[in-house]
């Protein structure tokens, strides 16, 4: 297909997106959920911000016509119904286009799920898209409702880092989330490794690898929009953003450092393993050499010779039995003194 054309890739869905129009300034504000996406239009070219949110990108329709009235590039359409983005952030002049995973635990609280969030910062608007209804941006919200902090007098930069920066705070519930399960995966290493234990953690070291994909190219996208000279964003908003750079760049440090300790606890593992086994070869090696003099004899007087000496001894059954045990319990002491019992 001809670049720009607007094909949904990703999972499958039949729900109507839900469109969510959030208009403020310092004195008002407005939230309404509309039926049609025509209903943004005038938005646009209003004097107060909008946050315009998506819930669902798999009618590319809504996108497109959203796209054409706000002047949205076609690749840039393109990319917003493309869900397997890499996080990036591409200037346009008049807008400025983010995209980055939003991450959160599955009801089992173990797996990450993740969805792609697409954001665009235009003069007087913010543009969201999302594949799922649900998202971190609910403190966000809190806070325009009720009028708290500054972002209601200031312009949709601070909005757009806003959302910014609730993406980047929920990585450090997951990240949390993950340090707990590999301290308790480490208890159940030193209690009882298993071969549930060498699952849980190729699992574990799995997220990891998603996780890390997801952070790392966050860094890239927080330091382009630090640098960039767009009018669109104000000078004070440039210190919230290394803010939030610098959680980027603790996330990603928390993430590389759960990597090395899981490849130490597979070691452990491992290690544990061979322990075990070393200790069951090690009992059956002291049974057999125990029993090899007691072979030896068992098997000389099994010979059927008919002029063996002892076997017409009236004490030689008893006087073997003795030797036998004599046998096993001096073997028995020398291995207790060479501490291999």
């Amino acid at each position: 297909m001809a670049p720009g054309t607007l094909v949904h890739v990703g999972e499958e869905r039949t729900e109507k997106p839900k469109i969510t129009i959030i208009d403020y300034d310092k004195d008002n504000y407005q939230e309404r959920v509309v039926e049609t996406v025509e209903e943004c239009f005038p938005f646009k070219d209003y004097p107060t911000i909008s946050w315009i949110n998506i819930d669902g990108i798999h009618q590319v329709d809504i996108i497109e016509k959203l796209g054409k009235h706000f002047g949205l590039h076609p690749l840039v359409m393109e990319d917003i119904v493309h869900t397997s983005q890499r996080p990036k952030m591409e200037d346009y002049d008049n807008y400025i286009y983010v995209v980055l995973k939003m991450l959160w635990f599955a009801d089992d609280d173990t797996d990450v799920k993740a969805e792609q969030v697409s954001i665009i910062l235009g003069h007087n608007f913010v543009l969201s898209f999302q594949e799922l209804e649900g998202d971190t941006f609910n403190s966000v919200r809190e806070r325009l409702r009720n009028s708290k902090g500054r972002i209601r007098t200031m312009r949709g930069d601070y909005l757009a880092y806003a959302l910014l920066d609730s993406i980047v705070d929920n990585y450090f519930i997951i990240i949390e989330r993950f340090g707990e399960i590999i301290e308790d995966l480490e208890n159940k290493l030193i209690e009882n490794p298993s071969p549930e234990t060498l699952q849980n953690i190729h699992d574990l070291k799995k997220e990891m690898i998603y996780l890390r994909k997801s952070v790392w190219p966050l860094r890239e996208v927080i330091n382009g929009l630090e640098r960039t000279e767009s009018p669109l964003f104000q000078d004070t908003t440039f210190v919230f953003l290394k803010d939030v750079y610098d959680h980027t760049i603790q996330v990603a440090e928390t993430v590389e450092t759960y990597r090395d300790i899981l490849s130490g606890i597979l070691d452990v593992y491992l290690s544990s393993v061979s322990n075990k086994m070393n200790e069951v070869m090690k009992i059956l090696t002291i049974i057999a050499t125990i029993f090899i003099p007691l072979t030896f004899l068992a098997g000389m007087y099994g010979m059927n010779f008919s002029y063996m000496p002892e076997l017409g001894w009236k004490w030689g059954y008893p006087a073997v039995w003795t030797i036998n045990i004599l046998i096993f319990i001096s073997m028995y002491m020398y291995f207790r003194k060479k501490n291999w019992l």
